[in-house]
Protein backbone atom coordinates (compact mmCIF):
# COMPACT_ATOMS: atom_id res chain seq x y z
CA UNK A 1 0.00 0.00 0.00
CA UNK A 2 1.10 3.53 -0.31
CA UNK A 3 2.59 5.65 2.32
CA UNK A 4 0.60 9.35 3.18
CA UNK A 5 2.49 11.67 5.06
CA UNK A 6 -0.32 13.66 6.61
CA UNK A 7 -3.65 12.47 7.46
CA UNK A 8 -6.80 14.48 7.88
CA UNK A 9 -10.07 13.79 9.92
CA UNK A 10 -12.90 16.08 8.40
CA UNK A 11 -15.85 16.37 11.16
CA UNK A 12 -18.83 17.33 8.69
CA UNK A 13 -22.04 18.65 9.35
CA UNK A 14 -25.64 19.40 7.57
CA UNK A 15 -26.90 22.40 9.67
CA UNK A 16 -28.24 25.43 7.80
CA UNK A 17 -26.39 28.49 7.90
CA UNK A 18 -23.27 30.43 6.47
CA UNK A 19 -21.40 28.51 9.91
CA UNK A 20 -21.27 25.39 11.39
CA UNK A 21 -20.10 24.40 14.97
CA UNK A 22 -20.28 20.64 13.71
CA UNK A 23 -17.60 21.20 11.50
CA UNK A 24 -13.69 20.33 12.65
CA UNK A 25 -10.81 19.44 11.13
CA UNK A 26 -7.57 17.94 12.41
CA UNK A 27 -4.03 16.43 10.48
CA UNK A 28 -1.55 14.05 12.19
CA UNK A 29 1.92 14.83 10.04
CA UNK A 30 4.37 11.64 10.56
CA UNK A 31 4.40 10.45 13.77
CA UNK A 32 3.47 13.68 15.47
CA UNK A 33 0.21 14.47 17.69
CA UNK A 34 -2.51 15.38 15.55
CA UNK A 35 -3.65 18.64 15.58
CA UNK A 36 -6.55 21.17 14.95
CA UNK A 37 -6.72 22.87 12.07
CA UNK A 38 -8.70 26.08 12.96
CA UNK A 39 -9.20 29.13 10.87
CA UNK A 40 -9.47 31.33 13.77
CA UNK A 41 -13.27 31.67 13.66
CA UNK A 42 -16.08 28.98 12.96
CA UNK A 43 -16.03 27.17 10.09
CA UNK A 44 -17.83 27.11 6.89
CA UNK A 45 -18.46 24.76 4.40
CA UNK A 46 -16.93 26.95 1.70
CA UNK A 47 -14.00 27.46 3.47
CA UNK A 48 -13.62 23.62 4.21
CA UNK A 49 -13.45 23.26 0.30
CA UNK A 50 -10.85 26.38 0.11
CA UNK A 51 -8.69 24.19 2.01
CA UNK A 52 -8.66 21.18 0.71
CA UNK A 53 -8.17 22.85 -2.79
CA UNK A 54 -5.21 24.15 -1.37
CA UNK A 55 -4.21 20.80 -0.34
CA UNK A 56 -4.81 19.32 -4.43
CA UNK A 57 -2.91 22.72 -5.91
CA UNK A 58 -0.07 21.51 -3.13
CA UNK A 59 -0.15 18.28 -4.20
CA UNK A 60 0.70 16.88 -1.04
CA UNK A 61 0.87 13.02 0.57
CA UNK A 62 -2.32 13.15 2.36
CA UNK A 63 -5.48 10.98 2.96
CA UNK A 64 -8.45 12.95 3.84
CA UNK A 65 -10.98 10.82 5.77
CA UNK A 66 -14.37 12.71 5.85
CA UNK A 67 -17.04 12.32 8.43
CA UNK A 68 -20.16 11.72 5.46
CA UNK A 69 -21.66 9.50 3.07
CA UNK A 70 -20.89 10.00 -0.78
CA UNK A 71 -23.71 7.88 -1.86
CA UNK A 72 -27.55 5.94 -1.42
CA UNK A 73 -28.01 2.89 -1.57
CA UNK A 74 -28.06 1.47 -4.99
CA UNK A 75 -27.82 -2.37 -4.71
CA UNK A 76 -31.14 -2.93 -3.43
CA UNK A 77 -33.34 -1.54 -5.46
CA UNK A 78 -31.26 -1.20 -8.43
CA UNK A 79 -31.46 2.79 -8.47
CA UNK A 80 -30.75 5.20 -5.96
CA UNK A 81 -34.50 6.63 -6.68
CA UNK A 82 -36.69 3.96 -7.99
CA UNK A 83 -39.90 5.08 -10.04
CA UNK A 84 -38.22 8.88 -11.06
CA UNK A 85 -36.89 9.12 -14.20
CA UNK A 86 -34.06 11.42 -13.12
CA UNK A 87 -32.77 8.74 -10.91
CA UNK A 88 -28.59 8.59 -12.00
CA UNK A 89 -26.77 5.84 -12.71
CA UNK A 90 -23.75 6.38 -10.81
CA UNK A 91 -22.13 8.37 -8.22
CA UNK A 92 -20.83 11.29 -9.88
CA UNK A 93 -24.27 11.46 -11.59
CA UNK A 94 -26.18 11.70 -8.38
CA UNK A 95 -23.55 14.39 -6.99
CA UNK A 96 -23.99 16.62 -9.88
CA UNK A 97 -28.29 15.53 -9.87
CA UNK A 98 -27.67 17.07 -6.22
CA UNK A 99 -25.95 19.74 -7.35
CA UNK A 100 -28.28 20.89 -10.20
CA UNK A 101 -31.40 21.43 -8.05
CA UNK A 102 -29.62 22.69 -4.96
CA UNK A 103 -27.59 25.16 -6.71
CA UNK A 104 -30.20 27.74 -5.77
CA UNK A 105 -29.42 27.35 -2.13
CA UNK A 106 -26.54 29.20 -0.15
CA UNK A 107 -23.80 27.41 1.94
CA UNK A 108 -23.86 24.39 0.09
CA UNK A 109 -27.69 23.51 1.95
CA UNK A 110 -29.40 20.73 -0.37
CA UNK A 111 -32.53 22.32 0.70
CA UNK A 112 -33.31 22.95 -3.23
CA UNK A 113 -32.82 19.03 -3.94
CA UNK A 114 -35.03 18.02 -0.84
CA UNK A 115 -38.07 20.10 -1.73
CA UNK A 116 -37.81 18.59 -5.19
CA UNK A 117 -41.54 16.67 -5.61
CA UNK A 118 -39.90 13.42 -7.13
CA UNK A 119 -36.27 13.45 -4.48
CA UNK A 120 -38.86 14.07 -1.42
CA UNK A 121 -40.53 10.93 -2.21
CA UNK A 122 -37.61 9.04 -0.91
CA UNK A 123 -36.71 10.23 2.71
CA UNK A 124 -38.51 10.71 6.22
CA UNK A 125 -38.63 14.64 6.43
CA UNK A 126 -39.83 14.76 10.03
CA UNK A 127 -42.07 13.40 12.34
CA UNK A 128 -45.73 12.75 10.16
CA UNK A 129 -43.63 13.63 7.20
CA UNK A 130 -42.83 10.75 5.22
CA UNK A 131 -41.94 10.32 1.58
CA UNK A 132 -43.98 7.39 0.44
CA UNK A 133 -41.25 5.79 -1.25
CA UNK A 134 -39.23 5.94 2.20
CA UNK A 135 -38.67 1.91 3.34
CA UNK A 136 -40.47 1.01 6.02
CA UNK A 137 -38.92 1.16 9.28
CA UNK A 138 -34.58 2.17 9.40
CA UNK A 139 -34.58 3.30 5.56
CA UNK A 140 -32.49 1.89 2.70
CA UNK A 141 -29.19 0.70 3.35
CA UNK A 142 -26.17 0.97 1.01
CA UNK A 143 -24.16 -2.60 1.31
CA UNK A 144 -21.50 -1.05 3.47
CA UNK A 145 -23.89 0.00 6.18
CA UNK A 146 -25.55 -3.88 6.03
CA UNK A 147 -22.28 -4.71 6.70
CA UNK A 148 -21.37 -3.05 9.56
CA UNK A 149 -24.58 -3.97 10.95
CA UNK A 150 -24.17 -7.55 10.06
CA UNK A 151 -20.80 -7.25 11.31
CA UNK A 152 -21.39 -4.98 14.63
CA UNK A 153 -18.29 -2.99 13.45
CA UNK A 154 -20.95 0.18 13.53
CA UNK A 155 -24.44 1.03 13.67
CA UNK A 156 -25.07 2.91 10.77
CA UNK A 157 -28.50 4.65 9.96
CA UNK A 158 -29.94 5.26 6.42
CA UNK A 159 -29.38 8.23 4.70
CA UNK A 160 -32.63 8.80 3.64
CA UNK A 161 -33.78 9.56 7.46
CA UNK A 162 -33.21 13.02 8.30
CA UNK A 163 -35.21 13.21 11.98
CA UNK A 164 -33.51 13.02 14.46
CA UNK A 165 -29.77 13.56 16.07
CA UNK A 166 -28.14 10.84 14.42
CA UNK A 167 -29.59 11.35 11.19
CA UNK A 168 -27.02 12.06 8.25
CA UNK A 169 -29.02 12.38 5.21
CA UNK A 170 -28.36 16.26 5.18
CA UNK A 171 -25.19 16.34 5.80
CA UNK A 172 -24.07 13.59 3.26
CA UNK A 173 -26.23 15.77 0.40
CA UNK A 174 -24.01 18.89 1.68
CA UNK A 175 -21.02 16.73 1.56
CA UNK A 176 -21.89 16.00 -2.19
CA UNK A 177 -22.29 18.88 -2.95
CA UNK A 178 -18.64 19.29 -2.28
CA UNK A 179 -17.48 15.91 -3.75
CA UNK A 180 -18.91 17.07 -6.94
CA UNK A 181 -16.44 20.39 -7.14
CA UNK A 182 -13.65 18.43 -5.91
CA UNK A 183 -14.38 15.31 -7.92
CA UNK A 184 -11.03 16.73 -10.91
CA UNK A 185 -8.95 17.47 -7.88
CA UNK A 186 -8.33 14.81 -6.00
CA UNK A 187 -9.33 11.66 -5.70
CA UNK A 188 -12.18 9.35 -4.26
CA UNK A 189 -11.23 5.84 -3.03
CA UNK A 190 -12.52 3.40 -4.46
CA UNK A 191 -14.47 5.24 -6.95
CA UNK A 192 -11.54 6.56 -8.32
CA UNK A 193 -7.59 4.70 -8.20
CA UNK A 194 -5.54 4.98 -5.30
CA UNK A 195 -2.96 7.69 -7.01
CA UNK A 196 0.74 7.28 -6.38
CA UNK A 197 0.97 10.46 -5.02
CA UNK A 198 -0.70 13.60 -3.67
CA UNK A 199 -3.89 13.75 -1.84
CA UNK A 200 -6.80 11.04 -1.47
CA UNK A 201 -10.36 11.08 -0.15
CA UNK A 202 -12.30 8.23 1.87
CA UNK A 203 -15.52 8.05 3.76
CA UNK A 204 -14.89 7.67 7.56
CA UNK A 205 -17.19 7.07 10.25
CA UNK A 206 -15.55 8.34 13.38
CA UNK A 207 -17.32 5.71 15.94
CA UNK A 208 -14.58 3.19 14.00
CA UNK A 209 -11.71 5.24 15.44
CA UNK A 210 -13.44 5.22 18.76
CA UNK A 211 -13.92 1.79 18.92
CA UNK A 212 -10.83 1.28 17.77
CA UNK A 213 -9.25 3.34 20.68
CA UNK A 214 -11.00 1.06 23.51
CA UNK A 215 -14.64 3.22 23.48
CA UNK A 216 -17.87 1.08 24.20
CA UNK A 217 -20.19 0.92 21.72
CA UNK A 218 -22.68 3.95 22.08
CA UNK A 219 -20.16 5.37 23.90
CA UNK A 220 -17.92 6.99 21.09
CA UNK A 221 -18.14 10.76 22.45
CA UNK A 222 -15.02 12.50 24.53
CA UNK A 223 -15.81 16.00 25.89
CA UNK A 224 -12.32 15.73 27.78
CA UNK A 225 -8.83 16.50 27.06
CA UNK A 226 -7.76 13.70 29.24
CA UNK A 227 -9.99 11.25 27.88
CA UNK A 228 -9.02 12.03 24.37
CA UNK A 229 -5.11 11.75 25.55
CA UNK A 230 -5.92 8.07 26.73
CA UNK A 231 -7.41 7.15 23.60
CA UNK A 232 -4.86 8.49 21.53
CA UNK A 233 -2.30 6.39 23.33
CA UNK A 234 -4.49 3.41 22.08
CA UNK A 235 -3.75 3.88 18.84
CA UNK A 236 -0.02 4.52 19.26
CA UNK A 237 0.28 8.43 19.44
CA UNK A 238 1.67 11.25 21.11
CA UNK A 239 -0.76 12.64 23.04
CA UNK A 240 -2.77 15.98 21.63
CA UNK A 241 -2.24 18.30 24.90
CA UNK A 242 -5.73 19.74 24.96
CA UNK A 243 -6.66 20.60 28.93
CA UNK A 244 -9.86 20.40 30.12
CA UNK A 245 -13.74 20.19 27.91
CA UNK A 246 -13.02 19.64 24.28
CA UNK A 247 -16.07 19.65 22.22
CA UNK A 248 -16.98 16.20 20.96
CA UNK A 249 -16.59 17.33 16.84
CA UNK A 250 -13.09 18.36 17.88
CA UNK A 251 -11.97 15.05 19.83
CA UNK A 252 -13.52 13.07 16.72
CA UNK A 253 -11.43 14.68 14.53
CA UNK A 254 -8.62 14.61 16.25
CA UNK A 255 -9.18 10.46 17.02
CA UNK A 256 -9.74 9.87 13.46
CA UNK A 257 -6.81 11.33 12.49
CA UNK A 258 -4.95 9.60 14.66
CA UNK A 259 -6.66 6.67 13.69
CA UNK A 260 -5.96 7.19 9.98
CA UNK A 261 -2.46 6.84 10.42
CA UNK A 262 -2.57 3.73 12.08
CA UNK A 263 -4.62 1.35 9.85
CA UNK A 264 -3.61 2.95 6.62
CA UNK A 265 -0.63 1.07 5.93
CA UNK A 266 -2.62 -2.03 6.46
CA UNK A 267 -3.75 -3.83 3.39
CA UNK A 268 -7.15 -5.13 4.79
CA UNK A 269 -8.92 -1.51 4.46
CA UNK A 270 -8.26 -1.22 0.92
CA UNK A 271 -9.44 -4.46 0.28
CA UNK A 272 -12.99 -5.15 1.92
CA UNK A 273 -14.34 -8.89 0.52
CA UNK A 274 -17.93 -7.13 -0.46
CA UNK A 275 -16.78 -4.63 -2.67
CA UNK A 276 -17.24 -4.99 -6.25
CA UNK A 277 -16.24 -2.08 -9.35
CA UNK A 278 -20.11 -1.63 -9.38
CA UNK A 279 -20.57 -0.97 -5.80
CA UNK A 280 -17.39 1.71 -5.74
CA UNK A 281 -19.28 3.36 -9.04
CA UNK A 282 -22.37 3.62 -7.53
CA UNK A 283 -22.01 3.49 -3.42
CA UNK A 284 -18.76 3.46 -1.93
CA UNK A 285 -17.53 1.86 0.91
CA UNK A 286 -16.81 3.40 4.19
CA UNK A 287 -12.71 2.79 4.53
CA UNK A 288 -12.15 0.99 7.98
CA UNK A 289 -15.29 -1.38 7.05
CA UNK A 290 -14.02 -4.90 6.30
Amino acid sequence: MRRFTHFAALDWSGARGPRQRGIALAVASGTAAPRLVQPGHVWSRAEILAWLDGVAATGEDMLIGFDFSAAFAFTDRGAYFPEWTESPGNIQQLWALVERLAQGDPHYEPGGFLSHPQARRHFRHAAGDVGDLFAPGAGRLRVVEQRQRETKQAASVSNFNLVGAAQVGKASLSGMRLLHRLSDRIPLWPLDPVPTKGPLLVEIYTSLAARAAGMAAGRSKIRDGAALDTALSRLGSPPAGVSGPVSDHASDALLTAAWLRAIASDAAPWNPAPLTDVLAKTEGWTFGIV
